[in-house]
C-alpha cells in the first residue's frame, strides 16, 4: 500500500519542528525513506512541499537540507501572526458552523478548568487545539492552510513560556468565542489582536544568531502513522 505523501510530509515536518532534523542538516531521500518506513517517492514529494513551505532548502552539491531561518525571518513570523490570526477570527465570526462553536466552547471550558488546576502541559495542548479549530472555522481552505503553516513555523523557531495568568488567558479565549458566536467580526478581530500582541512577549527564540540550538534532540526511527504533534 502506497503511503500518502502528505503523511510523510507531516512526519518530516514534525521532526523538523521538534529538532530531530536539526537546522542545516541534510535530508537524504534514502535515509528518510528508511526512517519513516516508506519508499523514496512520497519522501521526494514531501520534500518538495516542505521546500515550498520554507522548512527545507535545496543546496548545490548537498541536496535537500533543513532551512536555517534568520532571527529577522523569525520576527517576521510573529508580526505576520498578529495580522493573520485577527483576520481569521473575523472570518470565523461570519462563516463558523455550530459544530465549530461546540468544539470551541468545549475547549474553553476545559481550558478554564485546567487553568484553575495549574496543569500547564494540558493547557499547551488545549491552546493549540483551540487555535487550530478556530483556523478551521474561517471558511477558507487557503487561509486555514496559511494559519496552520504559520503555527508550525513559529513552534519550530520559538519556545513559548506558559502565560503568567492562565485563567485570564482562557478568559480571552472565551471572549473571542463569544464574539464569533454572535457573528461580531470586528469584536472578534479586536480581541484576537490584543490576544496575539500580549502573547508575543512569551516567545523565545530556540536558536542563537550563530545558529546554535539550545535543545538536545534525538534521532530514532519513526513510523509515519505516529500522531501529529499539536502546538
Amino acid at each position: 500500500m502506497r503511503i500518502p505523501a502528505h503523511s510523510v510530509c507531516t512526519a518530516i515536518r514534525d521532526d523538523i519542528v521538534t529538532g530531530v532534523h536539526g537546522r542545516g542538516s541534510r535530508l537524504t531521500e534514502e535515509l528518510l525513506a528508511r526512517r519513516y518506513g516508506v519508499s523514496r517517492v512520497p519522501v521526494r514529494e514531501a520534500l518538495r512541499t516542505l521546500e515550498a513551505e520554507g522548512f527545507v532548502v535545496t543546496r548545490r552539491h548537498a541536496g535537500a537540507c533543513v532551512a536555517e531561518p534568520t532571527e529577522q525571518e523569525a520576527a517576521d513570523l510573529l508580526e505576520t501572526r498578529t495580522l493573520l490570526e485577527p483576520l481569521g477570527a473575523s472570518r470565523a465570526a461570519r462563516r463558523r458552523t455550530e459544530a465549530h462553536l461546540k468544539v470551541l466552547r468545549g475547549l474553553v471550558r476545559l481550558g478554564r478548568e485546567r487553568a484553575m488546576q495549574g496543569n500547564s502541559e494540558d493547557l499547551r495542548s488545549l491552546d493549540g487545539w483551540f487555535h487550530d479549530t478556530l483556523a478551521q472555522s474561517v471558511g477558507s481552505p487557503s487561509l486555514t492552510a496559511m494559519l496552520a503553516q504559520l503555527r508550525h513555523k513559529i513552534a519550530w523557531m520559538y519556545a513559548v513560556e506558559p502565560p503568567a495568568g492562565p485563567v485570564e488567558n482562557w478568559a480571552e479565549h472565551g471572549a473571542i468565542v463569544d464574539a464569533v458566536a454572535r457573528g461580531d467580526g470586528e469584536r472578534a478581530r479586536a480581541l484576537m489582536t490584543l490576544h496575539t500582541e500580549r502573547s508575543t512577549s512569551a516567545h523565545r527564540l530556540r536558536f542563537t544568531s550563530g545558529g546554535g540550538r539550545a535543545e538536545r534532540v534525538r534521532n530514532s526511527q519513526r513510523a509515519v502513522n505516529t500522531p501529529s504533534l499539536r502546538y
